[in-house]
């Protein structure tokens, strides 16, 4: 059974990169590897769940979308739902938790928190956009790249703050159809600008040195300090953008000067994929090596509990379980509490 959401992305996808590769010569080596992207997520053998996430996003019901409101700090998707079908989307869509980044809302009309259907997730990503957007070169009629961009709610917040095309890497098969979800809803209203590739950066070609330099925004947002190598993740995203381009990171960092990098012994926060956690100074001065122009820091923020918590849509531990129960300025690890900043960067 062909899955019709998703094939519709694909072609939409396919489309957007050969669009660009008629400008771009470096997009036509994403083409060629695009048919081996897309059917590596689907693949049982490589994500046992893989079908059952289809199967979820195939029998999501159809609906009569009034309205959908991407600039809307909960994501909104204006429509009339019968109680059956509220009765439906809630099972499916609870198949396909945790539901980390978002919120989200299908059905009712926005900012009416008393109708549709509420994903309440994770993380309050809109908090996040809050930070990061006032500091924000124009989006409008650019192409942005987001990089490890989850469910796709930034993705689709940058299409609506005026991006061209929005292009979202991310390796995880339940993000990927979590994506494929809400697209399911937001249908031809807005979907076609916003797209997903399910790979993780470094898959992404690079047809020279200098990389595919296909885009004018780059996001890499919650993603360096799980990269074994910081210095050949900024290269990638340096790659990636285009001369004069600009470069927005967000990551953990900690108190400290020009010299002080935290690398946890075994796990940070209960994760076990966390190598480097730089002071801001030390994350300007990596910036800067990696070759980056007008560095700086627009926002230090800490991350508390009412930010990233457990919920109906995601009940497993969250940050309340990861942190000192007497002390919330440490982890259980004894590590300075979760501490974000966000830098913006020239190519």
């Amino acid at each position: 059974m062909i899955n019709q959401t998703i094939a519709n992305a694909e072609r939409e996808l396919y489309l957007t990169l050969l669009e660009l590769a008629q400008q771009q010569p470096s997009a036509y080596e994403w083409l060629k590897q695009l048919p081996t992207w897309l059917g590596d997520i689907k693949d049982k053998a490589n994500y046992a769940h893989a079908p059952a996430y289809q199967a979820a996003v195939a029998r999501l019901p159809e609906l009569t979308v009034d309205n959908v409101d991407l600039d809307n700090d909960v994501l909104t998707i204006e429509a009339s739902l019968s109680e059956s079908q509220r009765k439906q989307i809630v099972a499916l869509l609870k198949q396909l938790m945790p539901w980390r980044k978002g919120p989200f809302q299908i059905g009712g009309q926005t900012g009416d928190d008393e109708s549709g259907i509420q994903i309440d997730t994770e993380w309050h990503s809109d908090w996040k956009w809050q930070r990061v957007v006032p500091h924000l070169g124009t989006l409008k009629g650019r192409r942005v790249l987001d990089v490890g961009g989850g469910s796709g709610y930034h993705g689709w917040r940058m299409a609506g703050a005026g991006a061209d095309t929005v292009i979202i890497v991310d390796p995880s098969c339940l993000f990927y159809h979590q994506f494929m979800a809400i697209r399911h809803f937001i249908g031809a209203a807005d979907a076609y600008r916003t797209h997903y590739i399910p790979v993780p950066l470094e898959a992404l070609p690079a047809s020279s040195d200098q990389g595919s330099q296909l885009f004018d925004t780059v996001f890499s947002m919650g993603v360096l300090y799980h990269r074994q190598s910081p210095f050949e993740h900024l290269q990638q995203l340096k790659g990636q953008l285009v001369k004069g381009g600009e470069l927005v990171l967000e990551t953990l960092v900690i108190d400290g000067d020009t010299n002080t990098v935290l690398v946890p012994h075994d796990r940070y926060a209960q994760m076990n994929n966390v190598y480097f956690l730089p002071s801001v100074a030390a994350l300007i001065g990596w910036l800067e090596k990696a070759g980056f122009s007008d560095v700086r820091c627009v926002d230090v923020d800490v991350t508390t509990i009412e930010e990233q918590r457990a919920t109906e849509w995601m009940t497993y531990q969250s940050l309340a379980d990861f942190l000192d129960p007497n002390d919330h300025t440490k982890t259980v690890e004894g590590y300075p509490a979760p501490k974000r900043a966000t830098i913006i960067a020239k190519k």
